[in-house]
């Protein structure tokens, strides 16, 4: 029996697939079971929360519990081998006090921790990717880290413009990323999951190659059969709307300032996932191709 938290998120969706893709039994936990919560996921340098998505498969139940509550959380690892853990808190401060406690109950039932932290955790002591990984590794259950830079999705981000018209305004085009597609995530998961040899390690985990964000835009286009237009969005406004839209004014200087950083210094490609599945991460091309309907 695998656990999955953020089982209706974009990470999460395909670790339960392809769970089940394998006749595993799988236990989706998420605050909102039998209903449709909203909300971008956490990855890399971007906003947190939930989206809306089914879970219908043989195999696969959905229960109730928020982390906001550890002891909630404690019904659902009863008879559990592991879990798949997506930490939904963006707040330092609000880490620091209910990670440990996550944590420890886990401890107490399964075998092993699979974490979805970030790249930036290994350089942000404080963040609160690295004040999850901390707490589970103070736990004493065997873990393993998943370090993903940006998620692909994150461009869904700009689909209301794109949907609108044939202009995305933005801040930083020239910000350079390697953003991994979700099912490649899903594929390094699923074998730390399941198979032995992946305790203790941090894998940095990254698509094929680097593609600017006006290069992504271009992407997203050609698998429209539209021509879309960049149109560089200034700092300040961009802060502005963040933070309205995440209700954290910190996560949001903090994801402005890493895209600004990946304008010289472009985010870190790995090869990971291929070493990890045998098969090659999905280009961003691909996965833009794969989400075309999401930006009609």
């Amino acid at each position: 029996m695998i656990v999955v938290t953020g089982g209706t998120g974009r990470v999460g969706r395909q670790v339960v697939a392809q769970l089940s893709e394998r006749d595993l039994p799988v236990r989706v936990v998420s605050r909102t079971a039998g209903r449709s919560p909203a909300g971008v996921e956490a990855a890399g340098v971007e906003a947190a929360g939930v989206e809306a998505a089914g879970v219908e498969a043989a195999g696969v139940e959905a229960v109730s519990a928020d982390l906001a509550d550890p002891a909630s959380l404690e019904p659902h690892l009863r008879g559990a081998d592991a879990l798949f853990l997506l930490w939904p808190f963006t707040s330092p401060e609000v880490t620091a006090a209910l990670a440990p406690q996550v944590a420890k109950t886990a401890a107490r039932y399964v075998a092993r921790v699979v974490y979805l932290s970030a790249q930036p955790a290994g350089e942000r002591p404080g963040s609160f990717w690295a004040l999850a990984e901390r707490a589970i590794e103070d736990s004493g259950v065997p873990w393993t880290f998943l370090r993903p830079t940006g998620f692909a999705s994150n461009t869904l981000m700009w689909a209301d413009q794109i949907r609108s018209g044939d202009v995305v305004r933005w801040p930083f085009g020239a910000a350079a990323r390697s953003l991994i597609d979700e099912r490649d995530i899903a594929a390094v998961a699923v074998r730390a999951l399941t198979q032995d040899g992946h305790a203790g390690s941090r894998y940095l985990l990254s698509g094929p190659a680097v593609l600017t964000q006006a290069e992504q835009l271009a992407a997203i286009g050609r698998a429209l059969g539209r021509d879309l237009t960049w149109e560089e969005l200034p700092r300040p406004a961009a802060q502005q709307a963040l933070a309205a839209a995440w209700g954290d004014p910190g996560f949001a200087a903090s994801a402005l300032d890493t895209w600004e950083r990946f304008v010289t210094h472009p985010e870190i490609v790995t090869s990971t996932v291929r070493d990890l599945t045998g098969a090659s991460a999905h280009s961003f091309a691909d996965w833009a191709a794969a989400n075309a309907d999401a930006f009609r």
